[in-house]
């Protein structure tokens, strides 16, 4: 694939350029490790390093061009260089415009939102799939060109991956696209340059704190993706979250709202809540879905309105709804031996591990014991240590603290961290070890039949990251193991 320079400046925000625009340019690479004889090098300013300071590697190594937002007191002869005012939104925009912009061929929906966002675009896919329509799907867990695996490293790509993705879609013969909208995204500007069909609010509760600062920044950064929304676009947000209104304030879009509590253009009602799954009111229909819990009615709903809003036939809905699977990793469960059920979940925010706890309470019978398995991230929101402990021992009868990726933090610091938000009753049903195997393994030992264990944090990683490392890992897999 070659473009003309000057055809995908278009929208860039150019500020000044030094040489001709008139040139082929091969492909759009902002990583100068990755540039070779004629690429187009974008100088990003990243959380680590300065794209900047690469910008005479790029050019030994064969790029043509350069986009930066400041000029290099050096120039060199034959390159041409673009001053813009934003790098990084650059990026995206001149990145779409290199593959024809994709998501303009696409019914392109995103969703965010700190918990649901996963499910709600795997189930989208899923349904649309089911319907006849080839989909796209863009998740934490994994990328799919209708049913075609792609790897997934992040929960929403790179510009340059990004855009290349949608345009294997496209070129695949997809119709629609889902994906996840991560804060990180909207932050560094990946998704500059994209044109939504529609974008679907979860909720937002404590998460990512680390990188955010505080939890004003973390709103407003998930609310620009809604205020850049297109005039044709539409706006979904969940009425029951405090902040969902604030979500469409300054939309361009089509405002729509989902509830289970209040009164909004698509009302749901759990009737009846079991292992075996959710018996619900959707719009006045009863349907019976195979996910647990009241957080997975909220994405049901979502999923519901979601493609309602496309075009979907209702009825054509519903029924492709109640054969719908959770995502892997998503309230995932089994029965082992003497009858113990094991569930393993993604939940790591403090909203998360309530979400499922609280699920959890709300289908036991009563006598079985809850013994939860939790850890927390390292080098990530310290702040929501304490609290996840807090939550766990409330809703366990014990509770087992442990790793989870501790990265380039220590293990024991990371669990006195959570220990921090327990009183002494709390402490009393608390045990700590810090081997993850060693711990589901502990658990297992100490369930007796009937009761619930639950794993927590890691949900559908299949790896644990310590110092650098991704060592195989699959709490699923482990705790099968311990249970039969």
């Amino acid at each position: 694939m070659e473009k003309n320079l000057r055809d995908i400046l278009y929208k860039a925000g150019l500020v000044e350029v030094t040489g001709s625009t008139d040139i082929p340019i091969g492909f759009v690479e902002f990583d100068s490790r990755k540039v070779s004889k004629g690429a187009l090098f974008v100088a990003v300013k990243g959380l680590t390093t300065d794209g900047h300071l690469y910008i005479d590697q790029a050019i030994d190594s064969g790029a043509s061009a350069v986009v930066c937002g400041e000029m290099p007191r050096q120039t060199r002869k034959n390159i041409t260089y673009i001053k813009v005012k934003d790098p990084a939104s650059a990026l995206g925009v001149i990145t779409a415009n290199f593959f024809d912009n994709p998501s303009r061929k696409l019914k392109l929906v995103g969703i965010t939102g700190t918990n649901g966002k996963t499910t709600i675009a795997t189930l989208l896919h899923s349904l649309f799939q089911e319907m006849g329509h080839p989909t796209g799907l863009i998740s934490t867990v994994k990328n799919l060109i209708a049913e075609k695996e792609v790897k997934a490293d992040y929960t929403t790509p790179d510009p340059v991956r990004l855009n290349s993705l949608l345009n294997d879609m496209v070129n695949a013969g997809c119709e629609f696209a889902f994906m996840e909208v991560s804060s990180h995204a909207i932050a560094q500007k990946r998704i500059d340059g994209l044109e939504f069909t529609g974008g679907v609010f979860t909720n937002l509760s404590h998460d990512h704190l680390d990188y955010h600062k505080n939890f004003k920044e973390y709103l407003t950064i998930k609310k620009r993706f809604f205020d850049n929304l297109g005039v044709h676009a539409f706006s979904l947000t969940n009425l029951d979250d405090k902040n969902g209104w604030v979500m469409l304030q300054n939309t361009k879009a089509t405002k729509k709202t989902y509830s289970l509590n209040t009164m909004a253009d698509y009302k749901g009602k759990v009737v009846e809540n079991s292992f075996a799954g959710l018996h619900m009111q959707v719009d006045g229909k009863e349907v019976w879905c195979k996910l647990v819990g009241a957080f997975n009615a909220y994405n049901l709903l979502a999923v519901y309105a979601t493609a309602s809003l496309l075009g979907a036939e209702k009825l054509e809905l519903l029924t492709a709804l109640s054969s719908a699977l959770p995502a892997e990793g998503r309230f995932d469960y089994f029965k082992g031996r003497d009858n113990i059920t094991g569930i393993v979940d993604y939940a790591h925010t403090p909203d998360a591990i309530e979400n499922v706890l609280k699920t959890i309470q709300e289908i036991r019978s009563g006598k079985e014991r809850v013994i939860t398995v939790i850890g927390c991230g390292g080098n990530r929101d310290a702040s929501k240590r304490p609290v996840m402990a807090s939550i766990a021992t409330e809703y366990s009868d014990k509770l087992i603290l442990t790793s989870d990726n501790p990265r380039f933090e220590e293990p024991e610091k990371i669990i006195e961290d959570m220990k921090a938000g327990l009183d002494p009753v709390s402490i009393r049903k608390t045990i700590t070890v810090t081997n993850r195997k060693e711990a589901i393994n502990t658990a297992c030992t100490m369930a007796n039949e009937g009761d619930i264990i639950l794993v927590a944090g890691k949900g559908h990683e299949k790896y644990q990251e310590i110092k650098g490392v991704k060592h195989p890992f699959d709490d699923k897999k482990i705790l099968k193991t311990f249970l039969t």
